[in-house]
């Protein structure tokens, strides 16, 4: 419950402050007009008598979530603000800038404020936004959890991570480093795909890549972003605390953490990242801006998948600090040869159901060639569902896609492979990962036919998933996939 605490009540407080009691949480607004302070009880609002800018009378009332400075004169309201900073060092403070402000005020509420209410450019209906929207409460709640972590913060992506996760972990390094903690985007496994690795190169992105089974012990506090259970498309123990997790997808199960931010309505956790950018009044440094938008881009497919009206916001507030001619760079790189041999595999031994297509690209070196091979059989004439994977030593990725309106494909991909493998993601765009710990122990003239009843498998399992939405996965396969899945030499 968010506690605010409105110091002053001049025309633009008064004009906001008889919503405030609408807002979830407490209220208590201070001013030193007795008439105001009769009229607003009347009013059925918290007030009380006293001076703003009295540090013994801050020094009596409850440490508050949100500070609203809102007296009318420049100068009461910044004494009012430095003693409130200095009273209430966490708490997030929107000041009203007043009407006569000389340079060195405006130069003093930047520097203490976060969110400073210029009159030249700002009206009520804009306080009230900055005072008592979701962002805003989200961003005091964010702030609290990161100002109590003691130690290096591990903001930590999916294994291989793609745009929107690395924009995202570096965004909230960024923001947990503005607070005072020390923070690393962290990520295991392989940036790979070629967009992707333009992306860090270009930008310059400073990301930590963790080795599996690394010691974590430099760490005092865990992030995920981009995902939301540890050990589940990550290489951290499971049991690991996680304090906070920022995410889209729709969870699996319980997320375990002290702060959880789930949107499943937006397009890509970098949308939701812009908004704790723009609420904690941090300046948009340029290579992250373009991440971001970047990582939008890519999840929403250009703002034609799983949009909402956030990802068009969120678009909009980065745009002014991004670098297009960087975000060109990265958005056309050379297409690898390697690439395109995986997308012409799929092409030639696909399988095609109906309007659903299913392909094995056999033994690849590049996992993020897959989506672009799925995307590619979704092309084709009469194809409005496609799954695609392929081998990695003892490892198959799957990559899924889809536009048909009666299709879910992250559930589809969890009935077909939740019990022996992971996966996940939305209803047009999904994925799983599917260890074959058989083929490590397998003679190398015995590895061809393993393989190909692992892709009679998966095949066959996909089509029956998606033939059987809604509903549980029928289990004609169960006993032969769990069996070859789960089977490790000597057994």
């Amino acid at each position: 419950m968010v506690f605010r605490l409105v110091l002053g009540c001049g025309t633009v407080g008064r004009q906001t402050i008889t919503q405030l009691p609408e807002c979830d949480g407490r209220l208590l607004v201070v001013t030193e007009d007795d008439q105001t302070v009769e009229t607003l009880r009347d009013e059925s609002v918290p007030a009380r008598e006293g001076d703003p800018t009295a540090p013994e009378l801050l020094a009596s009332v409850d440490r508050p979530e949100l500070v609203f400075v809102a007296g009318d004169r420049t100068d009461r309201n910044r004494l009012a603000l430095e003693r409130a900073r200095e009273r209430f060092p966490s708490a997030t403070i929107v000041a009203y800038l007043g009407g006569k402000p000389t340079p060195e005020d405006r130069a003093a509420f930047d520097e203490l404020a976060d969110r400073v209410i210029d009159p030249e450019r700002a009206l009520g209906d804009a306080v009230l936004e900055a005072t008592t929207s979701a962002p805003a409460d989200a961003a005091i709640r964010l702030r609290q959890h990161l100002q109590g972590i003691d130690g290096r913060l591990a903001v930590v992506m999916h294994d291989n991570p793609d745009p929107d996760a690395i924009a995202s972990a570096v965004a909230l390094a960024g923001i947990a480093e503005s607070v005072g903690v020390r923070a690393d985007p962290c990520y295991f496994g392989q940036i790979s795909h070629q967009e992707n690795r333009a992306m860090v190169n270009v930008l310059g992105l400073d990301l930590r890549n963790l080795e599996p089974g690394e010691s974590l012990e430099e760490y005092d506090a865990f992030a995920l972003v981009d995902h939301s259970r540890p050990g589940v498309n990550d290489q951290l123990p499971e049991d690991l605390h996680i304090d906070v997790v920022i995410d889209h997808h729709p969870p699996r199960g319980p997320v375990p953490s002290d702060y959880v931010d789930l949107r499943e309505h937006a397009g890509a956790t970098s949308t939701v990242l812009t908004e704790y950018l723009d609420q904690f009044g941090s300046a948009f440094d340029r290579a992250t801006a373009t991440a971001l938008l970047y990582g939008i881009r890519v999840d929403t497919d250009e703002f034609t998948r799983e949009v909402s009206s956030a990802d068009f916001e969120a678009a909009a507030t980065l745009w002014p600090h991004v670098d297009t001619d960087v975000l060109r760079r990265i958005e056309q790189p050379s297409l690898e040869g390697e690439t395109l041999d995986t997308i012409a595999r799929a092409i030639k031994s696909r399988e095609q159901r109906g309007s659903v297509a299913a392909a094995s690209a056999g033994r690849i070196g590049d996992r993020d060639a897959l989506p672009q091979a799925a995307d590619r059989l979704l092309t084709m004439e009469g194809v409005d569902t496609s799954l695609v994977f392929g081998f990695i030593d003892e490892m198959v990725f799957v990559s899924a896609r889809s536009r048909a309106s009666d299709v879910d494909l992250g559930e589809a991909l969890r009935d077909a492979f939740d019990r022996i493998g992971s996966a996940g993601g939305h209803a047009d765009m999904a994925g799983a990962q599917l260890e074959i710990g058989i083929l490590g122990a397998a003679d190398d003239d015995q590895v061809d036919s393993i393989v190909s009843v692992v892709e009679e498998v998966i095949t066959d399992r996909f089509f029956e998933a998606i033939e059987t939405q809604p509903g549980t996965p029928v289990g004609s396969y169960t006993q032969t996939s769990e069996v070859l899945f789960e089977l490790e030499d000597g057994e």
